[in-house]
């Protein structure tokens, strides 16, 4: 007898924060250096490299961080730790995209559309109305609370606005995606299509 295959569902850590750029070069610098787990305690606990007010914060989001970078060949955390603020915020946009599916289809979707169709802006209800498609696929969206759902879309909306794809996250006003040629190459090298099609359809036209 065949086993049924296994329910879909969305991975996505949203919720954990947006783009932490800051946060994310020290992280980095870890990974790169392969701390063992007290040398990471020592940095992150003893030492408050995140500089975060309380040890549990600091801890939750070097961990958010961390389990976003690892979805990337080492390369491109060296790009994030040596290079500019604008390259580094789109590595980190390639790493949160990385870990989240679910941004990846809003992008391809909802951004994707919007360009294509001359929009001016995205508007607060598209995410939800997002939301609501992808329910379809994995119906656990369902039992998301109205607070988790607007958080998650609050929190999607920094990131594009961090990364320049609208103006704020307050307008939400579109401008296309100058996507960094070095960002181009290390998507090319290491095979990660998906990601570069997804961002390179949100540039200019």
């Amino acid at each position: 007898m065949t086993a049924a295959p296994p329910s879909f569902h969305y991975n996505s850590d949203l919720i954990g924060g947006s783009l932490m750029v800051r946060e994310s070069r020290i992280v980095a610098e870890l990974l790169l250096a392969g701390v063992d787990d007290a040398a990471w305690k020592t940095a992150i606990i003893d030492e408050n490299r995140l500089q975060k007010a309380r040890p549990a914060s600091a801890r939750r989001m070097a961990q958010a961080i961390r389990k976003r970078l690892v979805r990337l060949p080492e390369p491109f955390w060296q790009v994030l730790h040596d290079g500019d603020d604008q390259l580094a915020t789109q590595v980190a946009f390639c790493a949160a995209l990385a870990r989240n599916l679910l941004l990846v289809e809003f992008l391809e979707t909802v951004v994707a559309d919007a360009f294509v169709t001359q929009a001016e802006r995205l508007e607060l209800y598209q995410w939800d109305d997002f939301l609501a498609d992808r329910a379809y696929r994995d119906p656990a969206i369902n039992a998301w609370t109205a607070s988790s759902r607007r958080k998650m879309g609050q929190v999607a909306f920094r990131m594009l606005s961090e990364v320049g794809l609208i103006e704020s996250a307050r307008s939400r006003r579109l401008r296309p995606l100058m996507l960094r040629p070095e960002v181009v190459t290390l998507l090319e090298r290491h095979h990660l299509i998906r990601l570069l099609d997804c961002l390179s359809a949100l540039g200019p036209r």
